[in-house]
């Protein structure tokens, strides 16, 4: 056979050789990415609930007031003896807030309900409002320091004061602030730093979470309306239903 034609059919050769190892290269990745795209489909994502950023206030009422049936297992009686409170001590209905001053839901409800519950319901005399710690730290780094200051401005009166400072500067919480707020607030600032900076409360936010969780709270906010529970930063229009049929019995 003529030598000429040898370096053709070599490159023939080749040629098919080299597309056969594409084709099934191709086949192999084709399939690795499909079962690539199977599994992660699989994948269900979702967020532990109570777990920050307020993911609780998406999460669906159980039903249409947004409370649940009173918990027989929870001490209603037990969840309301301490506490900051705010309002009448003879109102008749209480409300137990367990709060994280870095959550966004917790603000929200600030902004868009307790403002209004305040007009309506506590400066009347009808709702006692009694706030209780319940810091998602994991997730929100300030919520613990923020609870432990809150507290140290209640030992001189003014929880309730530097409570709404705390919300309405959720994106400036910080040490130098609380220090700066209870200065602005008029508190004896030695008295404050020395509360603060010794840890003095640490133990008192923990005792509140603690209770919290023990009552069935895994996320903020989350409130027990004379003993009914209410989950998320629910509409002005929840707490008023709840809190009327109550005045009403």
């Amino acid at each position: 056979m003529d030598n000429s034609i040898y370096l053709p059919i070599s490159i023939l050769l080749s040629t098919l050789i080299l597309s056969g190892t594409l084709f099934i290269v191709g086949a192999q990745l084709e399939g690795g990415l499909t079962d690539l795209s199977s599994a992660v489909s699989s994948v269900e994502f979702s967020v532990p609930a109570g777990t920050g950023s307020g993911n609780q206030g998406a999460i669906a009422a159980p039903d249409d007031s947004g409370a649940a049936p009173q918990d027989p297992t929870v001490d209603f009686e037990a969840l309301a003896s301490t506490g900051s409170v705010e309002g009448s001590e003879d109102a008749p209905v209480t409300i137990v807030e367990f709060s994280d001053f870095q959550c966004p839901f917790c603000s929200r409800f600030y902004t868009q309900t307790l403002l209004q519950l305040r007009t309506d319901y506590i400066d009347t005399g009808k709702v006692k409002l009694i706030y209780r710690d319940f810091p998602l730290s994991s997730l929100h780094p300030e919520a613990q320091p923020a609870a432990e200051a809150s507290e140290c401005a209640a030992d001189q009166g003014k929880f309730w004061e530097f409570h709404d400072l705390l919300f309405e500067n959720q994106a400036a919480l910080s040490t130098v602030s609380y220090k700066k707020w209870a200065a602005d607030l008029g508190l004896n600032t030695e008295d404050f730093n020395s509360c603060f900076d010794t840890g003095k409360h640490r133990a008192d936010v923990q005792a509140d979470f603690a209770a919290g969780s023990a009552a069935g709270v895994s996320g903020t906010p989350t409130f027990f309306i004379n003993g009914q529970k209410v989950v998320g930063a629910q509409p002005y229009s929840v707490f008023q239903q709840i809190i009327d049929a109550e005045l009403a019995q």
